[in-house]
């Protein structure tokens, strides 16, 4: 093997650095130096691969080729938490499902959890903050789960709660949302959370995107505005991009995307095959899938299922039917890697049951298992979910 020791040296032409071809080994004891640079500063003409350090988030970063860009390398987090009884025993990625409304509950503050590679039923986790219905808008780092805004009756709220997936108990207040808002929807990265449209009462729908740094507490701040108003509507994510598909008024096709780690206006995406709201959105790092909602113009629930490519952009394809046609609250899904559980869809009365899917197989959802009782409008979330 050949070496070379150098202090300083550089390609012959310009300030970059030279090429090493083949096997390079690094051997010193200390530490090795990547380029840095703010997120302005990333290069576009880069080869996949391309390692820097962004000091705008404080993380090392890789270009993963023109389609996919620039994403952020973390530290993985064990998803894999355990615990339960019955039938929900092992280990396992981590589901919550919280709030929601039932026979003789206008509210509720219940929190459950399931493990999600395996079928059976809810356990108690703990309680929220607020008792909250009506499309709470929910997402989360590997460690901590945050639920926002929703109905607490007689108004909508702003308030955010958090709690830590690993360890049973209640939340804790976090901060407040922009505005009061139900029936919204939400994203998230390992550091981010993304708070999009909604219902803010007085007949106004918004096109309101805000954000949330997951690992600190306080207020939500401006990012953005979706391509338009929209409330009900579904979302899923990669740790780079998320995705806002369908809702009201007017039971929207349009789908849209953000690149997360920035600010700014959303994009248009594409359409979903049948415009719809009170629909769900889930999946994993490359696949989002959009299930159930309420079609026009005779407002009667939908079975569809689509899928997109996150990476990409374009129209959704058909993936398969849920097991009965249903309205979805808009983050009612808990997902790992592999499957995507939609938790009490709302088929003409309350359910406690679930369906799933494995994500990457497009077919027909099927029985997960049970909630603690009959519910809807309520909230779910993962500690394993597309956007880590």
């Amino acid at each position: 093997m050949s070496e070379i020791n150098a202090s300083n040296f550089k390609k012959e032409h310009g300030d970059l650095a030279p090429d090493l071809v083949g096997v390079t080994e690094l051997t010193s004891p200390y530490f090795f130096v990547p380029p840095s640079g703010t997120t302005k500063e990333r290069p576009s003409d880069c080869e996949p691969g391309t390692l820097r350090f962004n000091t705008d988030i404080g993380s090392l970063e890789v270009f993963r080729g023109n389609t996919i860009g620039w994403e952020q390398i973390q530290r993985r987090e064990s998803q894999y938490l355990g615990g339960g009884t019955g039938s929900n025993t092992g280990t396992g990625t981590r589901g919550i499902i919280l709030g929601g409304e039932g026979t003789g509950i206008t509210n509720t503050n219940i929190i459950e959890y399931i493990t999600i590679e395996t079928l059976g039923n809810t356990q108690d986790f703990g309680d929220l903050v607020y008792a909250r219905r009506g499309g709470t808008q929910n997402c989360g780092s590997r460690v901590r789960a945050l639920a926002a805004g929703g109905y607490t009756g007689p108004a909508d709220t702003n308030g955010i709660d958090f709690f830590a997936f690993s360890s049973l108990g209640n939340a804790q207040d976090f901060g407040n949302l922009t505005s009061n808002t139900h029936s919204g929807s939400a994203c998230s990265t390992d550091t981010r959370g993304i708070f999009t449209g909604g219902y803010t009462g007085s007949g106004t729908v918004t096109n309101n995107i805000c954000y949330v740094t997951i690992a600190s507490t306080g207020d939500a701040i401006d990012y953005g505005d979706l391509t338009r108003q929209s409330r009900a509507l579904g979302s899923c994510q990669s740790s780079t991009r998320g995705i806002q598909a369908g809702g009201a008024p007017s039971n929207q096709a349009t789908i849209d995307f953000i690149t997360m780690m920035t600010t700014g206006n959303a994009t248009d995406y594409g359409d979903l095959s049948v415009g719809r709201d009170v629909i769900t959105g889930g999946g994993n790092s490359t696949r989002g899938i959009f299930a159930g909602g309420r079609v026009a113009p005779s407002g009667s629930r939908t079975n569809v299922m689509d899928f997109i490519t996150i990476a990409t952009t374009g129209n959704a394809v058909d993936f398969g039917d849920l097991q009965a046609a249903a309205y979805m609250p808009g983050k009612s899904t808990a997902c790992s890697s592999l499957r995507m559980v939609m938790t009490m869809p709302d088929a003409g009365s309350y359910t406690a049951s679930f369906d799933f899917v494995e994500i990457a197989t497009s077919g027909n959802a099927t029985d997960f298992g049970d909630a603690s009782a009959s519910m809807g409008s309520n909230g779910a979330n993962s500690n394993g979910h597309g956007g880590l």
